[in-house]
C-alpha cells in the first residue's frame, strides 16, 4: 500500500529539487550552531506604535508575557546559511508526548540576536511541506527564499520577524498521516502541535499567548496547518494554507471514520464558528491558490460555508502561480504574511 495524493507527488518532486540546491550551497554544513543570545536586565515594554518591530502587529494593550527558554537545550548543527549570516540549524527531537523521533530545522531572524530584544519573545511560524515531508522538510532550503523573504518583509514592515520552525511532516515516506493521531499509527498530530512547540519553548524566547503562534504549509502541509489551528485554537492563532487539501484523506483512516471526522477542518470550523466572536476565540485562515492549479473552488466553498463568528478567512490568488512552494512564497509577499502578522504579536524592544 503506497497510496499518495497526486498533488503530494508534485510537491515531493519540488522537495527533491530544493534539497539538491541545498547541499551545494552551504559551506559550513554540519558545523555546530547556537541560537543562544545574551539577555539584557531591562524589563520589556510596549514599543512606540511606529517601531519597525511592531509595524502591522496587533497593538498591545499590555506587555505580552515572554517565555524565556526553559530547556533542555538542544544541540544544533548548521543545515544552511543565509546571505545575511543567519543560520538554519537542525537537530533531532524525541517527542516526549508523541513518542515519535524526527528532525526539526529552525531559523531565527536577525532581530532575535539584537540586544534591544534580548528580553522579548518572538512569534513562531511552523512551516510544513507538501509531498512526503520525510526525511526532510523542503522549507529548510534557501532556494525557496522563505527565510530571506521574511527577513526582507520584516524590515519593510510587511511581516513580523518570525522564528521559522520546520519539522518533518510524516514518520516515513510510505504514507501520508494527515498530521494526525491515527489509531495504531505514530502520533503525528501530537508531535506537531505539542512536542514541536514544547521544543521551541525549550530553546527560544517565545510568547505565552497563542497570539505568537502560527502555521504555514503547502499542499498536504497546508491541510495540516489548517487542521491544527482549527483543532487547537487555544494554542495557535493563524495559518497560511497554500493549495491545501480540505478534508483528511489518508488511507490509514480505514476503519476509523469517527476519528477521521473528528479532525475534519469542515467540522472543526463549523463548531468554532458557532462560538462567540471574541479575541479569545478568533483564528485567521489565510488561503492561497495559484491560477495555474486546481483547488480554488473547494477553498472558496469552504470560505463561503465557514467564515462565521471567530473564523476569519482571506484568499490570496497568485496570478500565474502553480502548485509549488516558490509560487506560495510569492503569494505570501503579496498579502498573506502581512494579513496574519496584523493579527499576531510582534517582539517588544527595550526602551
Amino acid at each position: 500500500m503506497n497510496r499518495q495524493h497526486p498533488s503530494r507527488i508534485v510537491a515531493a518532486a519540488l522537495a527533491l529539487g530544493a534539497a539538491a540546491v541545498l547541499v551545494t550551497g552551504c559551506s559550513d554544513e554540519g558545523a555546530p550552531v547556537t541560537f543562544d543570545t545574551p539577555r539584557s536586565t531591562a524589563q520589556p515594554r510596549t514599543p512606540a506604535p511606529d517601531h519597525p518591530a511592531n509595524v502591522r502587529a496587533k497593538p498591545a494593550t499590555k506587555v505580552p508575557e515572554t517565555v524565556l527558554p526553559t530547556g533542555p537545550k538542544a544541540s544544533f548543527t548548521t543545515a544552511n546559511t543565509l546571505e545575511d549570516g543567519t543560520k538554519i540549524g537542525v537537530t533531532t527531537l524525541r517527542g516526549e508526548k508523541s513518542g515519535f523521533t524526527g528532525k526539526v530545522w529552525v531559523w531565527a531572524p536577525e532581530q532575535y540576536f539584537d540586544p534591544a530584544y534580548a528580553d522579548s519573545g518572538f512569534p513562531v511560524l511552523v512551516a510544513l511541506p507538501g509531498g512526503n515531508g520525510y526525511p526532510t522538510n523542503y522549507w529548510m532550503g534557501t532556494d525557496l527564499k522563505l527565510q530571506s523573504s521574511i527577513s526582507t518583509w520584516s524590515k519593510a514592515g510587511k511581516s513580523l520577524p518570525f522564528i521559522v520552525v520546520m519539522p518533518v511532516l510524516n514518520p516515513d515516506d510510505d504514507f501520508y498521516y494527515d498530521g494526525s493521531d491515527i489509531p495504531g499509527q505514530p502520533r503525528m498530530g501530537t508531535w506537531l502541535t505539542e512536542d514541536v512547540p514544547d521544543f521551541v519553548r525549550a530553546n527560544f524566547r517565545t510568547f505565552a499567548s497563542r497570539d505568537g503562534w502560527a502555521f504555514m504549509g503547502s499542499s498536504s502541509g497546508g491541510f495540516v496547518g489548517l487542521k491544527s489551528v482549527l483543532q487547537r485554537p487555544d494554542r495557535f492563532k493563524a495559518v497560511i494554507a497554500s493549495g491545501p487539501d480540505i478534508v483528511p484523506d489518508s488511507p490509514l483512516w480505514a476503519g476509523h471514520e469517527a476519528e477521521r471526522q473528528a479532525i475534519n477542518p469542515e467540522r472543526l470550523a463549523q463548531a468554532l464558528g458557532a462560538k462567540p466572536d471574541t479575541r479569545a476565540n478568533d483564528v485567521y485562515l489565510a488561503f492561497q491558490i495559484g491560477t495555474q492549479e486546481s483547488g480554488a473552488a473547494r477553498i472558496k466553498a469552504f470560505m463561503k460555508s465557514y467564515t462565521k463568528g471567530p473564523v476569519k478567512t482571506r484568499l490570496q490568488v497568485i496570478q500565474g502561480g502553480g502548485h509549488n512552494a516558490k509560487s506560495y512564497v510569492r503569494g505570501m509577499g503579496e498579502g498573506s504574511i502581512a494579513w496574519i502578522s496584523g493579527h499576531m504579536q510582534g517582539p517588544v524592544p527595550a526602551p
